[in-house]
């Protein structure tokens, strides 16, 4: 996971628009805001973004 993608979901999460869990909803958001970096990372790599949200684990040492 880039920086850019953690300030992305943060940006969302700071919305208190939704579920961060829900992961579509997510990446609907993500889409509204031009995010497209974080819609393609979800889709790609959807256990990765729920350990983030779940653990604050980004998947670098």
């Amino acid at each position: 996971m880039t920086d850019k993608i953690r300030e992305q979901i943060m940006q969302i999460r700071a919305s208190g628009a939704c579920n961060m869990v829900h992961a579509s909803q997510v990446q609907r958001l993500a889409f509204e805001r031009n995010f497209h970096e974080l819609v393609i990372f979800i889709a790609e790599h959807r256990d990765l973004y729920i350990r983030f949200i779940l653990y604050g684990d980004t998947g670098t040492k």
